[in-house]
C-alpha cells in the first residue's frame, strides 16, 4: 500500500471510530512498526490526529487537541494577565525563548514593545506579527506543524543546540501534581524540552483550568522550572509538588 492511501485508510479508520492503538492500526494497515511511525507523524504534522501513548485519536475528540483558533480565544483576558506577571520576571536586555501557544503567544506580543530584547521563537503567529517594534525576533527553523502553527523537529531542535537563553518562556496543555506539566505532541514536547535546557530562568506559563488535566507527553518536572505564573492559587498537592521542584508561584492580578 502507498504512503497516500495507508494516509487515507488510517483517516478513514479515525472517522469510523475516535481512537485507535498503534498495534491496532498496525493490524488493519498491514504497515510495518517503522513505517506507521511514520505515517502518524506525518499525519500529526498535518494535524489530521493527536498521537498519545501507545495509540491515536481523531483530533476534536474528548481530551484531543482543540484548533488553535478556538484556543486563541478561549479565557483572553486571563492569557494577557498571566503575560503581563510573566514579563515582569524577564530583565531588561535580555535575551528571551518564547514558546508556541496561545499564552506564551501574548507574553511575545508583549515583549514586541521592549527595547533591547531579544525574542526567539518557534511560534509561526508570532513571527507573523506586524514588524517594526524595538525588540530583535529571530526564528527557529523546522518543519510547520499545523494545528498549533509551531516549528518543530529536528532542525529546530539544531538551532537550539546553539543557544542560550535568559529566560524561557514555556506553556503547556495539562499539569498534574506528581508529574509536572504535559502537551499534546512529541515534536512539540522535543522543543520545550531543548529549550528548558539552555535558558538560565524557566518560567511556566498555564491557568488553573489546566490542573488534573494531563495531557499525553510529560515535557519536564517540575524541578525543570524556576516559576510558575498562573491565575489562581494551586491546591495543596500542587503547592507541596511545586514547592519540592523548588518553583516560585506567581499569581496574576
Amino acid at each position: 500500500m502507498f504512503a497516500q492511501a495507508r494516509h487515507q485508510r488510517i483517516a478513514a479508520l479515525l472517522e469510523e471510530q475516535g481512537r485507535w492503538s498503534v498495534r491496532d492500526l498496525q493490524a488493519r494497515t498491514g504497515a510495518s512498526a517503522a513505517t506507521l511511525r511514520r505515517d502518524l507523524a506525518f499525519l500529526a504534522r498535518a494535524g489530521r490526529l493527536v498521537r498519545s501513548h501507545g495509540g491515536v485519536t481523531r483530533p476534536g475528540l474528548g481530551g484531543a487537541e482543540p484548533d488553535f483558533e478556538r484556543k486563541l480565544r478561549t479565557a483572553a483576558a486571563a492569557k494577557r494577565a498571566l503575560a503581563a506577571a510573566a514579563l515582569a520576571l524577564v530583565p531588561a536586555r535580555a535575551t528571551v525563548f518564547v514558546d508556541a501557544g496561545t499564552t506564551t503567544l501574548e507574553a511575545g506580543r508583549q515583549l514586541l514593545g521592549r527595547e533591547g530584547v531579544t525574542v526567539y521563537t518557534n511560534s509561526l503567529p508570532l513571527l507573523a506579527e506586524p514588524p517594526g517594534g524595538p525588540a530583535r525576533v529571530v526564528a527557529l527553523g523546522g518543519e510547520v506543524r499545523p494545528l498549533s502553527r509551531a516549528l518543530v523537529g529536528g532542525l529546530a531542535l539544531a538551532w537550539l543546540e546553539h543557544l542560550r537563553f535568559d529566560v524561557a518562556l514555556i506553556g503547556a496543555s495539562g499539569l498534574e501534581a506528581a508529574d509536572g506539566p504535559s502537551t499534546t505532541e512529541l515534536l512539540e514536547a522535543a522543543v520545550k524540552r531543548a529549550a528548558l535546557g539552555r535558558a538560565r530562568r524557566t518560567v511556566l506559563l498555564a491557568d488553573a483550568s489546566k490542573w488534573a488535566e494531563p495531557a499525553a507527553v510529560r515535557f519536564a518536572g517540575w524541578q525543570d522550572f524556576s516559576d510558575l505564573v498562573t491565575d489562581r492559587r494551586p491546591d495543596r498537592a500542587a503547592r507541596a509538588a511545586l514547592a519540592r521542584g523548588g518553583v516560585r508561584v506567581h499569581v496574576a492580578g
